[in-house]
């Protein structure tokens, strides 16, 4: 048999250290099988949000089974006849070594990967770094999350191609109602971990409270103080009903980044998925939000003085000018970062066939 082979074959299995509730996991890895596969194995670990060390412990019994499950499977002589899709890691118990075995011993080894793990700062016996590139040298193809991440995958494999995380415009709730009737609402997602981004743009935000009254929807499921900015914030525990309701009654959605070699790598799924609910979009000009804020008619902004007059421009503009841009922004998600525009190569670089 020959790498390849078996597309025509077993169904695939899908290795991550997250479920459904983890963000990139559920993107990259759960929805994909889920769409074009759905008979497909996915041994998600001990299937948390978060594989913390304290997430682990808290979950101790499944994170035992999840890797002797995932142990098991590396040795399994069943991967020869399978695609073995590996999402970030294999275990967060392994420096690399675990991954490797498994898309080595595969009949076709996909490694998938939507952040900049090669830079990955955080310390201990098991360095993100060390994991990525033992993976990124073992799979058949690497799949990217941008161009920044693809670019240092392909120093190590020349099988490298880039798919974007992606959305399902259809699962958003799209706002109708441009007019702004009472305070005005900028909204922002993420993870207690990502939070800390805001306060790069505290003063332009604490500007914006005092000028237009702005308030802040925090869609997370932090509930540590962000300091001045928690006067202006309402927070919103993350659920799916709570997302949309949340983000269709914003009037702009944002996500600042640093300019540095962790940011660089993002995705830009923040902008994406309020652009899949056709808000207007304000982000920083990093990485892959560069090119989602050019298409979808964001406003870029850098500096704090940038960003303040960002949302001057958004909350001053006519509701008609707003409404052109949330329209433009659904549009670019639709068609440049969608799951059906993208399932075609999906399906190529992985071999997953109908």
């Amino acid at each position: 048999m020959t790498r390849g082979d078996q597309i025509h074959g077993p169904s695939p299995v899908g290795v991550c250290t997250y479920g459904t509730q983890g963000a990139s996991a559920r993107v990259r890895l759960h929805y994909w099988l889920a769409r074009v596969a759905p008979s497909a194995e996915v041994l998600d670990y001990a299937g948390t949000s978060s594989n913390s060390p304290t997430a682990l412990l808290s979950h101790l019994p499944a994170t035992v089974r999840g890797e002797l499950r995932v142990r098991a499977l590396s040795r399994s002589r069943e991967l020869l006849d399978r695609t073995v899709i590996v999402s970030r890691q294999a275990s967060p118990f392994s420096n690399g070594g675990l991954a490797q075995r498994l898309l080595s011993r595969a009949g076709w080894g996909v490694y998938d990967f939507d952040d900049a793990l090669m830079v990955n700062p955080r310390r201990g016996p098991w360095h993100p770094s060390r994991q990525w590139a033992a993976a990124v040298r073992a799979a058949d193809v690497v799949i990217a999350g941008n161009a920044y991440l693809a670019k240092a995958a392909l120093e190590l494999n020349a099988r490298t191609v880039v798919i974007p995380s992606c959305v399902e415009p259809d699962d958003y709730l799209t706002k109708y109602s441009y007019s702004i009737l009472n305070a005005p609402t900028a909204v922002w997602m993420g993870t207690p971990s990502t939070e800390r981004y805001l306060l790069t743009i505290a003063k332009p935000l604490m500007r914006a409270h005092r000028k237009h009254g702005l308030r802040l929807t925090v869609i997370s499921a932090g509930s540590a103080s962000l300091g001045v900015l928690d006067q202006m914030i309402d927070r919103v525990d993350w659920t799916t009903s709570a997302q949309r309701s949340a983000l269709r009654q914003a009037d702009f959605g944002i996500m600042p980044l640093p300019d540095d070699e962790w940011a660089r790598g993002k995705c830009a799924y923040k902008l994406l998925q309020y652009g899949a609910a056709a808000l207007p979009l304000v982000g920083s000009p990093v990485g892959a939000n560069t090119d989602v804020l050019s298409a979808g008619d964001g406003l870029a902004a850098s500096s704090p003085g940038e960003w303040s007059e960002a949302m001057d421009t958004l909350l001053l503009e006519t509701e008609r000018r707003r409404a052109a841009r949330g329209s433009a922004a659904r549009a670019t998600v639709q068609s440049n970062y969608s799951y059906s525009s993208w399932e075609p190569a999906w399906r190529e670089a992985t071999g997953v066939r109908a």
